[in-house]
């Protein structure tokens, strides 16, 4: 079974503002792959580069050195039209990708805008806004929403895409309880391929099967979700600590 996602040695920093042009890295060596329907979460300590990843697979920021290929398609720059059509990025503040002013026509603004024909577009719409449990809000004012459900109008909208691949950052952040476990049911249930940033290990204990552990521009562990999870010495030694349920011996 070929990789939806793969990245081989791939190297890269932040180049900064001056005459010498100092440099920041990101990455040394960095290599992996997922299969298709795999739920993998990326978990490191600020800074180490989470969501800098991320912008990479989808093509917001330069590949600098290394190889990459997203949904079959290698990471060049004519690509990038087909792969963002296969992949997609919800940020972590969705509420920047939420443009239109209701929640119907916004979750249906990409396949409108693709040429998509009225009839076809509408029920693919119905059916990623019945995936997230919005199909009661479809005519809802964007502004009247919450932010757990802004950010599942914002998942939907990519669904109607049918990707192969989803990349988030970040997405139980600003979540109540309530709204975080009815979005991790929500991914959980994804047929797709998901790559997952989180400082939230909770929420990748409960969505994923495996876990990537960067620190110092590397990967320093992958393996299953909750072995990785449950490594206490290991991740004190990456700056990050067990997850809660972990500490309280739910």
């Amino acid at each position: 079974m070929s990789a939806i996602l793969a990245l081989s040695h791939i190297r890269f920093c932040y180049i900064l503002p001056g005459p010498e042009k100092p440099t920041v890295p990101v990455f040394q060596d960095l290599s992996f792959a997922l299969a298709p329907g795999e739920k993998v979460g990326l978990i490191g300590c600020n800074g180490v580069g989470k969501s800098t990843l991320l912008k990479l697979v989808i093509g917001l920021l330069p590949l600098q050195e290394g190889n990459m290929e997203v949904c079959g398609l290698p990471m060049v720059r004519k690509n990038l039209p087909e792969i963002r059509k296969k992949a997609g990025y919800v940020f972590q503040d969705s509420e920047s990708q939420l443009f239109l002013p209701t929640v119907e026509s916004d979750v249906s603004f990409g396949l409108r805008n693709a040429g998509v024909p009225g009839e076809e577009a509408a029920r693919r719409t119905a059916e990623a806004l019945k995936k997230v449990g919005m199909e009661g809000l479809a005519r809802r004012q964007i502004y009247r929403l919450s932010g757990g459900q802004k950010k599942l109008t914002a998942i939907a909208g990519l669904l109607t895409r049918e990707p192969e691949l989803l990349l988030l950052d970040e997405p139980s952040a600003a979540l109540d309880p309530r709204n975080r476990r009815k979005l991790a049911e929500i991914l959980r249930q994804l047929s797709c391929a998901q790559l997952i940033a989180s400082h939230d290990l909770d929420f990748i204990w409960d969505t994923c099967d495996r876990v990537i552990l960067l620190s110092e521009g590397r990967i320093q562990q992958d393996g299953a979700a909750r072995e990785v999870l449950s490594n206490q010495t290991l991740l004190e030694a990456c700056g990050l600590e067990l997850p809660l349920r972990l500490q309280k011996g739910i």
